[in-house]
């Protein structure tokens, strides 16, 4: 999956809710639909509780007509708590790509996850631990190409609140060198 897009990629982005999963999911739908002039379909849903409980952030990006708009076999995964990584890190398919955020999630018991300490990143980078979101998706960019760096830093900086752009523009590439790291061999 590393470094090259299928005619259909399928996403699933989960945390608890708070996280940022959700707009997660957004800004990655933008980066391809407006961004990189690709098809995308994105779809959320909450836990029963909307702070605390797992959430999670579908998108489906195609370079053609997407046809059903739901993951039925996620590419990739990407899990930022203990709750989301039991409920979802199982629905990655063969050979997909399972992206988890190793502070949040300690108990992680498949051998191929990309374990990676997204909050912390997060927090050592910006000083605000609610920019994981943004570290996750620079991850995510970084390690699979499925848009652009150019569409997700302009997708991200759109949707930054007014005074914040620089800082989710830090994140971001934190996470982008997370994925280089990864990309050669230093964190798996």
């Amino acid at each position: 999956m590393t470094g090259s897009i299928a005619p259909r990629t399928e996403i699933r982005l989960a945390g608890e809710g708070g996280q940022g999963m959700i707009l997660a999911g957004i800004i990655l739908a933008e980066a391809a639909a407006i961004y990189d002039g690709k098809m995308a379909v994105q779809t959320q849903s909450y836990g029963p509780e909307a702070r605390g409980g797992a959430s999670k952030s579908e998108v489906v990006i195609s370079a053609g007509e997407i046809d059903h708009p739901e993951v039925l076999s996620a590419d990739v995964v990407v899990t930022l708590s203990q709750e989301a990584f039991d409920k979802y890190a199982s629905t990655v398919k063969p050979g997909g790509l399972l992206i988890v955020d190793d502070d949040n999630v300690r108990s992680i018991d498949v051998p191929e996850a990309v374990k990676i300490p997204i909050g912390r990143l997060a927090l050592h980078t910006t000083g605000k631990s609610i920019t994981a979101n943004t570290v996750a998706l620079g991850v995510l960019v970084g390690l699979t190409g499925v848009v652009s760096r150019e569409a997700i830093e302009k997708a991200v900086t759109a949707r930054a609140p007014r005074g914040t752009e620089e800082m989710n523009r830090q994140a971001l590439q934190a996470g982008f060198t997370a994925a280089e790291q990864v990309r050669e061999g230093g964190s798996k």
